[in-house]
């Protein structure tokens, strides 16, 4: 009933308030007496003509248009962005590219019609205006993710070879400049002005290009990547601030006329360092402990921006300087920048970003280059840059005594200009100091030293394979040094993992290098609590450092994949052993899972790599979790899992010893006397050592060096008490495959254990 009176309502609401609406109608036309009314436009035309004319004068509305030339920028952006990532070259490379093909270079050439109906001239203010958006917003993030920090700490070296790697090219670009100023400097610029614009266009290194190649490359956790990195945020710095002082000088004209400009410039410096920045810090504060930031905060932050790009915008040093600027004063808090970075980078690189190449592509006409002439000009910027910029760089970090292959890296990528590069030609051009033949030669010379970047590199690295990094002479001493790894999920087990390597290491001094590690799952973490998560994760492992005078580094990583990161962090960084928790169990519920003693979960048949034959197994009940599994199959490192029963210290030992095959546990015993005075017990289990001459002349000459430290059993069976009383059993991952699967009563008894896999 309730149904059809509702439906009864609707009907006659609908129905009245449409008679009431007609009845206006009728009687607002008799309000058109007396009124001149223009004629309707479209009598004596069809309904499809009407369509048509409406339909195409749709297309060409401003809006639609943009929105249009924003859809195929994005599609032809990614797809050349997409073909550089296949030929192992940054996207950013393809998306420079894209602009150059729907320019007047490629489609306007072979197809005018389209170029003049996507892309028509009274259009391109609007691209223009929308593109410098996103440049602001880009030097926004590259000002963010700059690493003041690195640069305190790593500034000497770094800063020697980044300012000579902007002084030689700089001075080359001079030098080129007065060779060149009379053919190619538009008529009214000073040679001036002209030579400090091509000087500037020289001196360029690309920030963000280069660290995604860094990262791309696996450079960036190498101190000589740390080196580039620091080498080129502080060009970056220096760059932004000669090139804010060069529009000072080409826009007052001369030297002396740009003075006020240049002293306006230093007090907004002042002001963004001395008051701007506490007053965000403050703010940053404000909001710790909290997992996030209120919409009126953001505010400020993007009002700041803004205001910033405006003033030097006003003042004659452009706004692009002041957005790099208000990035750089960002708070130095991680979780801030990373939020700001994660908030702003997908609509300024995705987005707006791409309309930038393209409207840099459709001013660039290679088509002027039309005489070999010109091409062989062309030749000469693209040499004067390379020689400037990457032997500059190179030879100055071979003055500072690093080898070859460090210093033509450093040069390979110091050399990169890319997106950065674009931006100072668009300003030059903007300012009428580069002509359109120049532009174009210019932006070829961006694009071609950013595609030598990678092949360089391979080339560098073909040429001295073998040849180990001169930077990475601590790295080498490390390598000598035993190394623990240890990975762990709670603080708890971090402790107890670390009480395990000191026990390994104790007496070495200076001689050993012990690393805890924390993989974190990205999707559980907020950007804005890594930083605190991090410091309570790694509280009792510092905590335990402190209590047993060990040394420790920590290493914490959020990943979208901890099972790969962890394995690939283990391979590279050529541990002696890596030290876990046992994951879960598979005897969960039942009592052998409560006799053991720690956590327990059903888990899914899976294989466990025979660590004598190298074959795989496939075990109905695996004593490992597919995790663990994968740790002890793809790493080239002992993996040493331990099962924890409140371990505190390896005093005694037992070790099973249940084939000759895992004797290579003697050795990790031997590590334990030496470094722990351990008193180990060797069950000879299958009575195979006995007879075995080679193996006891090895137990021999350990008791030799440490009398009463080690002792060889031959029963066969072995008591509770006993088993009750070690502090540690060593046990092959074999043996304690044998030992779940038999189900043995030792399992009910068993000490904290050590399961050791070599590969």
């Amino acid at each position: 009933m309730k149904k059809y009176r509702n439906i009864i309502f609707y009907v006659l609401t609908i129905a009245f308030f449409s008679c009431v609406m007609y009845w206006f109608f009728v009687e607002g036309k008799t309000l058109e007496i007396g009124e001149k009314i223009a004629p309707n436009v479209s009598t004596g035309t069809t309904m499809w003509e009407n369509f048509t004319d409406s339909f195409l004068g749709n297309l060409h509305h401003p809006l639609a248009l943009l929105l249009a030339q924003i859809v195929t920028i994005i599609i032809v952006a990614k797809f050349f962005g997409w073909i550089c990532v296949k030929l192992k070259q940054p996207s950013v490379i393809g998306e420079m590219i894209a602009g150059i093909v729907l320019g007047p270079s490629l489609v306007g050439l072979y197809f005018p019609e389209f170029s003049a109906f996507m892309f028509p001239k009274e259009s391109l203010p609007n691209l223009q205006f929308l593109s410098q958006i996103g440049l602001i917003l880009f030097m926004y993030i590259v000002g963010m993710e700059l690493d003041l920090s690195v640069l305190r700490k790593k500034a000497h070296d770094a800063v020697v070879i980044s300012h000579a790697s902007i002084i030689f090219p700089f001075a080359l670009g001079v030098g080129l400049s007065y060779f060149i100023y009379n053919e190619f400097a538009p008529d009214g610029i000073q040679f001036s002005s002209f030579a400090l614009f091509i000087a500037i266009a020289m001196s360029i290194t690309a920030f963000p290009v280069l660290a995604r190649i860094v990262q791309e490359r696996n450079l960036h956790k190498t101190k000589i990547g740390t080196v580039v990195i620091t080498c080129a945020a502080a060009d970056d710095i220096t760059a932004w601030c000669i090139l804010a002082a060069v529009i000072a000088v080409v826009k007052a004209g001369s030297f002396s006329g740009s003075i006020f400009v240049i002293i306006m410039a230093i007090v907004y410096v002042f002001l963004m360092i001395r008051i701007v920045k506490p007053f965000l810090t403050r703010i940053a504060e404000s909001q710790k402990g909290k997992g996030f930031i209120n919409k009126s905060l953001v505010a400020v932050f993007f009002l700041i921006l803004i205001i910033s790009s405006y003033l030097t915008e006003v003042i004659g040093i452009h706004a692009l300087f002041g957005a790099f600027m208000a990035g750089a004063i960002m708070p130095e808090n991680v979780k801030f920048r990373n939020l700001f970075i994660e908030k702003v980078e997908d609509v300024a690189l995705v987005l707006l970003l791409p309309l930038f190449f393209v409207f840099t592509g459709l001013r660039t006409q290679i088509g002027l280059l039309n005489d070999p002439y010109l091409w062989k000009i062309g030749g000469l910027i693209i040499l004067t840059a390379v020689i400037g910029k990457f032997v500059g760089s190179a030879l100055t970090a071979k003055f500072l005594k690093m080898n070859w292959k460090d210093s033509l890296t450093i040069g390979a990528l110091m050399n990169t200009r890319g997106l950065t590069e674009l931006i100072v030609l668009n300003i030059g051009y903007d300012l009428g100091v580069l002509g359109p033949e120049l532009f174009a030669m210019l932006v070829i010379m961006a694009l071609f030293t950013t595609f030598m970047t990678g092949p360089s590199l391979d080339i560098i690295n073909y040429f001295f394979k073998g040849k180990k990094s001169s930077l990475e002479e601590e790295d080498n001493a490390n390598d000598e040094k035993y190394k623990v790894l240890l990975s762990f999920e709670t603080p708890q087990s971090g402790s107890t993992l670390l009480k395990l390597a000191d026990n390994f290491t104790h007496k070495m001094n200076g001689n050993k290098s012990v690393t805890a590690m924390n993989i974190a799952p990205l999707d559980e973490l907020h950007a804005f609590d890594i930083e605190d998560y991090e410091k309570e994760l790694f509280e009792d492992v510092i905590d335990t450092s402190r209590e047993l005078k060990l040394e420790v580094t920590t290493l914490f990583k959020a990943s979208t994949d901890i099972e790969n990161d962890l394995i690939n962090i283990t391979n590279k960084g050529n541990y002696d052993l890596l030290l876990i928790m046992l994951g879960k169990s598979i005897y969960e519920g039942t009592l052998l899972g409560k006799l053991l003693g720690f956590t327990t979960k059903i888990i899914n048949p899976s294989k466990l790599l025979n660590t004598v034959t190298g074959k795989s197994y496939i075990f109905n009940n695996s004593p490992f979790d597919d995790f663990t599994l994968s740790i002890l199959d793809k790493t080239n490192t002992p993996v040493g899992i331990m099962v924890d029963k409140n371990f505190e210290s390896a005093d005694k030992i037992f070790i099973p010893i249940f084939d000759l095959n895992d004797f290579y546990l003697v050795e990790y015993a031997k590590r334990l006397i030496n470094n722990n005075d351990s008193q180990v017990i060797i069950l000879d289990a299958a009575g195979q050592i006995r007879k075995n001459t080679e193996i006891r002349e090895l137990i021999r000459n350990i008791e030799h060096i440490a009398p009463n430290h080690i002792t060889l059993y031959n029963e066969k069976t072995i008591e509770k008490d006993f088993l009750q009383s070690q502090d540690l059993m060593l046990i092959s991952s074999r043996s304690w495959k044998n030992l779940i699967d038999s189900k043995s009563l030792w399992l009910s008894d068993i000490p904290s254990t050590l399961i050791v896999s070599n590969p």
